[in-house]
């Protein structure tokens, strides 16, 4: 029986694998504009066929904006469907299409450097604070391809190609990986020694974490950027990407966020990492069909 699930996951891994690299060689074909137009496509399709999703999307929506009616909710999921399939799309051809900044900045318009340069100015490092929002995975290629040598966290999939092909995209200009479980002393070097780091806090995962409100709700957030910048000076700078409609993608990189520090570790951690949080929320707020609303944010309780 045993055997017999490895040998299903393993065959299922292997066509995920093959599906991805069959979307990236199609990708090239077409212009970049009619390349998103069929990953739109593809993500309506994909409303309608993965079911446990969709139920997860519009129960997470409707606990997030309670005042919508389950028509407007089921409409707004449609929606992330299809931006998801958009803004993935965009990075599975980047990975191919982007050879260096000037290809980046054909369809990417970076705003705020300035406020990274004041940041980093400072020698205390850079802790680059974005979220599951948007072609999330891009930040890493543009801040790369500007020599800001990102550090970031990364899990290994469970399947050994599409992890490889995963590393090889985000490491391809100058990002700099570091497996979890070993990270901490690594970015308390690198940001002691005036780097960057990139960090995400939108989701509910095995690290260490504090609760605080994000839509209304108690969630459990990952408590790591804000207990990096406690302990290291480093300056916490917001990011985010999204999908306009002028059909580019937009990068903003914001001022810094700065830290409240009282003496009371414990409340410092919370308060801030309640700061930080909302700006997370704000952002979806802004573009509430490019956010990952089928990840279960919430499942982790209190006590």
């Amino acid at each position: 029986m045993a055997n017999a699930k490895r040998i299903r996951r393993y065959i299922q891994y292997e066509i995920v694998y093959w599906f991805v690299r069959l979307l990236i060689a199609i990708s090239m074909m077409m212009s970049r504009k009619s390349w998103l137009k069929v990953c739109g496509v593809l993500g309506q399709l994909a409303y309608y066929v993965a079911t446990k999703t969709r139920k997860l999307t519009i129960r997470h929506l409707s606990m997030a904006y309670p005042t919508k009616s389950q028509q407007e909710v089921k409409a707004l999921a449609k929606s992330t469907f299809k931006m998801l399939g958009k803004n993935a799309g965009d990075i599975l051809r980047s990975s191919r299409s982007v050879r260096s900044l000037k290809d980046l900045e054909k369809f990417l318009v970076t705003d705020g450097l300035e406020n990274y340069e004041v940041a980093h100015k400072k020698g205390k490092g850079v802790i680059f604070l974005t979220c599951h929002l948007g072609a999330f995975d891009m930040q890493i290629t543009n801040m790369a391809m500007r020599g800001l040598d990102p550090n970031i966290i990364g899990t290994p999939l469970k399947n050994k190609k599409l992890n490889e092909l995963l590393w090889e995209y985000r490491n391809a200009h100058g990002a700099i990986p570091i497996a979890r479980g070993k990270e901490t002393f690594k970015l308390i070097k690198v940001l002691k020694s005036g780097g960057s780091v990139a960090l995400l806090i939108d989701q509910d995962t095995k690290v260490k974490s504090v609760f605080v409100d994000f839509f209304g709700m108690k969630a459990a957030t990952p408590a790591g950027a804000t207990i990096l910048a406690l302990k290291t000076g480093a300056a916490v700078i917001p990011t985010y990407i999204h999908l306009g409609e002028d059909g580019l993608q937009h990068m903003y990189l914001l001022p810094e966020i700065p830290m409240t520090i009282t003496g009371d570790e414990e409340k410092d951690v919370v308060f801030n990492t309640q700061i930080l949080t909302n700006f997370i929320e704000e952002t979806i707020r802004k573009y509430p069909d490019q956010w990952v609303w089928m990840h279960e944010r919430w499942k982790t309780q209190e006590g």
